[in-house]
């Protein structure tokens, strides 16, 4: 199964401090024409970056997948070509265990960073980057993993206590 959901409207007013009526107006991700690859995300925040600003967007959206599967979040095309503005990451990597961790309820996030030379403005509303499914693979010998994710961003970089 794959599937998009908003995060809860308490973990939205964290992320945000928005209130009910924009918690429900916003949307879940969607392919615009029959061959796109990508679902795009919708900003649900109003910001302004000038020229070397970054700022880390909460896109109010969950995913749940299939164990051996990922999302990537990629950049807009148009955000490098037109405006030169990056995600800080290039590129994030969402697993499947990310979904409803203790941390964030998997709370998915994206940082950009202006490298143009003029400020770059978002509402609510435009789209702000994109999501890609793929399968991943894993070697034919790896010793059995019992590790469980317990937080949200960057905690599998975490050292095991």
């Amino acid at each position: 199964m794959r599937k998009f959901d908003k995060v809860s409207y308490e973990e939205y007013k964290k992320a945000t401090g928005k209130d009910i009526t924009s918690y429900e107006k916003y949307k879940i991700p969607v392919r615009k024409t029959k061959y796109s690859a990508g679902y795009d995300f919708e900003s649900i925040i109003d910001f302004t970056l000038k020229p070397g600003e970054s700022i880390k967007v909460p896109l109010g959206i969950k995913v749940i997948m299939n164990e051996d599967e990922m999302l990537m979040l990629v950049n807009r095309s148009s955000f490098g070509f037109k405006y030169n503005v990056r995600m800080c990451n290039q590129i994030g990597i969402i697993e499947s265990d990310y979904y409803n961790n203790i941390e964030n309820e998997g709370h998915m996030y994206i940082k950009l960073q202006n490298e143009g030379t003029e400020d770059f403005t978002i509402k609510i509303g435009d789209r702000i980057c994109q999501g890609i499914f793929t399968k991943f693979l894993v070697v034919d010998d790896e010793h059995e993993i019992n590790n469980v994710r317990k937080g949200g961003l960057g905690s599998t970089g975490k050292r095991d206590e």
